[in-house]
């Protein structure tokens, strides 16, 4: 009850007051901590209550993956799952459709296809983790041929779920006719699944992505229903990516309107101002997010070594190896120029001189974790990066370059979708 309230420390009291624990009390505080986004706490807490003997079933496991998603801790995720098979644990559907969700959160696509492959039974929910998963990682061909094996089946029937991982497959592999014509199927009912706000919201996504800016911003206000903040956020994101100042104005303005204490929409509409020199309007909205309180998340991402995360935020000096490191992205960088990388100064929203902005881009939690992972892995290792929020445009950049002049296959998950950089390419077509 606590935990579902959200107050899993109250949670936690009662359990360690309990005086005795079987396998569904230990289950329920390590599945709140999961549910709650908690996930390192998560995993401490199974490996402690597993020192302490625990018993773990199906649910146990289920929960722990949860955590291990999270996190995008692949090592750790097929260890438990080796576990999972070692103690002949039942192959419960619910355990099956974890194994798919954290193998493709964790970047392994290839694990996930063959968890869904031996499946002797598939639920809509299943289905719906495979392609979700091919959709955040770009692959829209595969999203759309996945679909067309479903309905040809016909075992399953599609739900809003499922139509809304195939329209952002298209829209994130770059398949926006297939998308549109799917969209329409759907508003003729082909698949008896009413059209709903977020279905809305892929297509406008769908036609912004690929530069279609102004016919997106007919479509929302054609929309039959009301667009929420989501579907603006989106337009103002593909504004900011296709420099369309004059609309990405408007939508800005509004979605400050909607949603004043989110932070990320002064964000994109500062870098909308920066990336054309109005930093006039920066400086405005600088003042305008002081006055109303708004502060942004702090950016961090994240690299597992030898099953163990190292963490980094924006110019961190914490970590014991942390001159190593700095000295590490000092020297990409001259590498990487003389490759032909130039830093993307717009992601900087302050109006100072060049050589100060170069030197904020260089302390980007991004290019430390990527750093560090060069130092601390052999050549040729893959590397896996995860942030916590999305990754900026000269980060995505360094990191191609890093792929190219490295050798290095590179997989960044920030908290949209993957990209996979192999020989200074992404898989995302440089736009996410």
């Amino acid at each position: 009850m606590y935990a579902k309230a959200g107050k899993i420390h109250e949670a936690h009291e009662i359990f360690k007051c309990l005086p005795e624990r079987d396998v569904v009390s230990c289950t329920a505080i390590i599945s709140g901590y999961a549910q709650l986004g908690f996930d390192e706490e998560a995993l401490e807490l199974f490996r402690q209550l597993q020192r302490e003997g625990m018993d773990s079933n199906y649910v146990t496991y289920a929960s722990v993956l949860t955590a291990l998603s999270g996190l995008a801790a692949l090592d750790h995720g097929k260890q438990v799952h080796n576990r999972i098979l070692r103690c002949e644990v039942p192959s419960y559907v619910v355990l099956q459709n974890s194994l798919i969700d954290m193998y493709s959160k964790c970047g392994s696509l290839i694990y996930s296809r063959r968890v869904f492959d031996s499946m002797s039974e598939r639920t809509v929910i299943s289905w719906n983790a495979m392609l979700v998963g091919y959709s955040k990682h770009g692959m829209g061909r595969q999203v759309v041929e996945l679909f067309d094996l479903m309905r040809k089946e016909n075992k399953v029937k599609p739900d809003s779920v499922t139509l809304l991982a195939v329209l952002s497959g298209c829209s994130h592999g770059g398949m926006e006719e297939r998308g549109l014509e799917l969209f329409h199927e759907m508003v003729n009912g082909k698949d008896r699944v009413e059209p709903e706000i977020e279905h809305y919201g892929c297509v406008v996504d769908l036609l912004a992505r690929s530069g279609r800016v102004e016919e997106a911003f007919g479509f929302i206000e054609k929309m039959p229903l009301e667009p929420t903040a989501a579907i603006w956020g989106s337009l103002l994101g593909s504004c900011r990516v296709h420099s369309n100042v004059e609309i990405g104005e408007i939508v800005g303005r509004k979605l400050l309107e909607i949603e004043p204490e989110n932070a990320g929409n002064y964000v994109i509409l500062s870098n909308l101002y920066a990336s054309a020199g109005r930093w006039e309007e920066v400086r405005n909205l600088r003042e305008l997010m002081k006055e109303k309180a708004v502060t942004k998340d702090p950016g961090r991402s994240w690299v597992e070594i030898n099953q163990m995360l190292h963490s980094f935020y924006a110019s961190d000096r914490s970590h014991p190896r942390r001159e190593e490191i700095f000295v590490k992205v000092m020297d990409l960088s001259v590498r990487l120029k003389e490759a032909g990388y130039v830093p993307d100064l717009s992601c900087v929203l302050y109006d100072v001189d060049e050589e100060q902005k170069e030197k904020i881009l260089l302390g980007h939690s991004e290019k430390l974790a990527l750093a560090f992972a060069l130092i601390a892995t052999p050549e040729g290792v893959p590397i896996r990066l995860i942030k916590n929020l999305r990754i900026c445009v000269d980060c995505h950049t360094f990191a191609k370059f890093t792929s190219k002049v490295c050798s290095r296959k590179i997989s960044m998950r920030d908290k949209n979708r993957f990209h996979h950089m192999v020989d200074g390419s992404c898989s995302c077509g440089d736009y996410w």
